[in-house]
């Protein structure tokens, strides 16, 4: 059933292709972001999600808390969290952690506070020891039952806020916590870059030659919203094939000698498995660089 939907870090990569996504669903949107969009596709509030206060008001507007005159959209369906430093490396440590924590913690207590049945939000694909210089995976496909080793401020923000979700939901059961833990997102512009990466596999070695289109993820988010996901969970998010020409099973074998195959594995099947989002949110990637 279409309903409203607080989308925060709307104006980025992910946010754009998730808002799209909604629309052509029906669902009533606003984008809050600390930059504007680059188009204007949805109402926008600029807000910086750093400060809690700013982070209660945005929800409480779009859940019509406020001057419903000024703001008609109805209460709100649920929110989707994107906001944030999207990668590891674009700031000090200190400073992606400090950031993402506190502008998740933010959203996730406004959002219970106003009693949002449904957080989707970003996790990511780093929370399994993503890039994997220090220790190769367990298995593969990895799968959400891997371990959770996160090797960088980033993916330690990360893991701490799927915690996070965990107790929150605790505290207040009537608010469903869905965390997408999302591989590196391409939009189609990007597509062009991939016959860079064919000669030498150790530039992609490091995600296991993942990826997932935008247009995926904004799918994804989209199901979770829809879905009937108890509590609080975690999804594999990424695309269906690897962005490699090379057959998965040889990549494995050249650059993870001694990690088993569990299961079936097509011939670029991705090594990040999707199975879970497949199986409950009815997750299937629509898109491929092939």
């Amino acid at each position: 059933m279409p309903g409203s939907v607080l989308v925060t870090g709307g104006s980025g990569k992910a946010g754009r292709a998730i808002i799209r996504e909604l629309l052509a669903h029906g669902h009533a949107v606003m984008n809050v972001d600390a930059a504007p969009p680059p188009e204007p596709l949805c109402h926008f509030m600029k807000a910086d999600l750093n400060s809690f206060g700013e982070a209660v008001e945005c929800v409480q507007r779009m859940a019509g808390t406020l001057d419903r005159r000024r703001d008609p959209l109805a209460r709100p369906f649920a929110v989707v969290h994107m906001a944030g430093i999207p990668a590891p490396g674009l700031a000090p440590d200190a400073v992606t952690v400090r950031n993402n924590v506190m502008t998740t913690w933010n959203i996730f207590s406004a959002a219970t506070l106003a009693g949002v049945e449904r957080v989707v939000w970003a996790s990511s694909e780093t929370a399994y020891g993503l890039p994997l210089t220090r220790s190769p995976p367990l298995f593969a496909p990895v799968t959400e039952e891997h371990p959770l080793v996160p090797e960088s401020g980033y993916a330690l923000a990360k893991v701490l806020c799927e915690r996070m979700a965990e107790e929150m939901h605790r505290w207040n059961p009537g608010t469903r916590f869905t965390a997408l833990r999302i591989s590196n997102i391409l939009e189609p512009a990007d597509y062009a870059l991939i016959p860079g990466y064919q000669d030498d596999a150790t530039l992609r070695r490091w995600n296991m030659w993942s990826w997932v289109d935008a247009r995926d993820v904004a799918q994804a988010a989209r199901l979770a919203l829809e879905a009937e996901v108890a509590g609080c969970e975690a999804f594999t998010i990424a695309a269906a094939d690897t962005i490699m020409r090379r057959p998965s099973r040889d990549l494995m074998a050249e650059h993870f000698p001694g990690v088993p195959i569990r299961g079936e594995l097509a011939e670029h099947g991705t090594l990040l498995s999707i199975e879970k989002a497949k199986r409950v949110l009815g997750y299937h990637p629509r898109h491929s660089w092939r």
